[in-house]
């Protein structure tokens, strides 16, 4: 009978628990606080994905990539990397060029007989 107790002891610590709490408090609550608890172990892993495609996004944003030789920076440094270029003359210079009417596409309508 001893080395049962020793054997199980988590087993009749959590059973003696139980016989303990559900009359005292009575199965609803029980129940829900077994379901917050698996709510929580379902809720936390989706919270942490967004946090990181959020992180994900956010460093996406910061990334510059040179038009001279096409390597990539995070944005810390004015000039690349590899062939010294100003990487923010060049992100100015694309954004003055456009003009609007190149961008846009005009479409003219003709009537189909």
């Amino acid at each position: 009978m001893i080395y049962f107790l020793k054997a199980n002891k988590n087993f009749l610590f959590y059973s003696l628990l139980i016989l303990i709490v559900i009359p005292i408090f009575g199965l609803k609550f029980f129940l829900s606080f077994i379901s917050n608890i698996l709510i929580l172990l379902f809720l936390i892993p989706i919270f942490l994905l967004l946090l990181v495609f959020i992180g994900l996004n956010f460093y996406k944003l910061k990334i510059n990539t040179c038009n001279n030789c096409g390597s990539i920076s995070l944005g810390l440094s004015k000039t690349c990397m590899n062939c010294g270029v100003d990487l923010e003359n060049i992100n100015k210079n694309n954004q003055l060029e456009k003009k609007p009417s190149e961008s846009t596409i005009e479409v003219k309508a003709e009537e189909i007989k």
